[in-house]
């Protein structure tokens, strides 16, 4: 576990992307000036329409960036990932706006980070808004755990709730791949990062609370359900032929899985639209091909 008298020879820069997230900014920000190791913050306001920009701005310690559109999860922090590395950040920490952390959080990680560079991401355990349980996908996640390495849980995936990401991995990784809107480019990213033979980690002794309720709608299976088949089209773990197979067995199945959430109907116009996704870029390999390029 990390200890305040331990060095602080790492720059570490927060990046936090914001969309009218009003109810969470104090405890978010006030957690990070709490740190027992010392952040740069960035946020990246997504042309939220509530107070979220006035409240930013009480923070002399926050840089603020205001995007005079919605760009999105991935690409709103393409920008501030871009900044803290020109900044000299030797880690970039991402952080959802629905987040906070507590005083030993990032020590912790950038200890852990330290001490195995073979690891390109490291996350803390997720925990839900009481503080308590498991955040209900984190904990899928963490249940996928292949093994230990010095004291860090070796997952193949982790939610980008909270990631502390190496210089070192985003130079050669890359950034957020800009065909994912909302959803998928964490997934994405996971899989260009095993690609490139850094580890996804999870620090059992640091944690973040995660406050948000997860729902289930049709419209965001649909959209999570198009940018699964998307991240798999384009993972460069996985020659094309065997990715358009793989991609057309979902777009298949997963109208078969979301059959128990939802009537005929909709199971129906469910697999209509995935498999007009799918052979979007059946007919239209180009951006496929684009961004396999832009993995390797």
């Amino acid at each position: 576990m990390w200890k305040k008298s331990e060095t602080l020879d790492k720059k570490v820069i927060v990046i936090i992307v914001i969309y009218n997230g009003m109810r969470w900014i104090d405890k978010n920000i006030t957690s990070l000036l709490a740190s027992s190791y010392p952040v740069s913050i960035i946020a990246i306001d997504n042309n939220s329409t509530d107070d979220s920009v006035a409240l930013l701005e009480k923070y002399p310690q926050v840089e603020l960036v205001k995007s005079p559109d919605n760009l999105g999860f991935g690409k709103a922090n393409n920008i501030g990932m871009k900044m803290a590395l020109e900044q000299g950040a030797d880690y970039v920490f991402l952080l959802n706006q629905d987040t906070w952390v507590f005083e030993d959080t990032i020590g912790s990680l950038v200890g852990k980070m330290k001490s195995d560079a073979a690891f390109g991401i490291i996350s803390p355990m997720h925990y839900s808004g009481n503080g308590v349980d498991f955040d209900k996908s984190f904990e899928t996640y963490y249940g996928r755990k292949t093994a230990a390495q010095k004291g860090i849980t070796v997952v193949p995936f982790v939610n980008a709730a909270a990631w502390l990401v190496s210089r070192e991995c985003t130079a050669k990784v890359g950034y957020f791949e800009p065909l994912f809107g909302h959803y998928g480019e964490d997934r994405n990213y996971c899989d260009r990062v095993k690609y490139h033979k850094f580890l996804i980690g999870i620090d059992p002794d640091s944690k973040i609370v995660h406050d948000r309720v997860i729902t289930r709608s049709f419209n965001k299976d649909l959209t999570q359900s198009k940018y699964k088949i998307l991240a798999t089209l384009i993972d460069p773990n996985h020659n094309l032929i065997s990715a358009y197979a793989q991609g057309l067995k979902e777009a298949l199945g997963l109208p078969k899985y979301f059959g128990k959430f939802y009537n005929r109907a909709e199971v129906k116009q469910m697999l209509g639209e995935l498999l007009k996704y799918y052979r979007s870029f059946i007919f239209k390999p180009g951006q496929i091909l684009a961004a396999r390029k832009r993995a390797l």
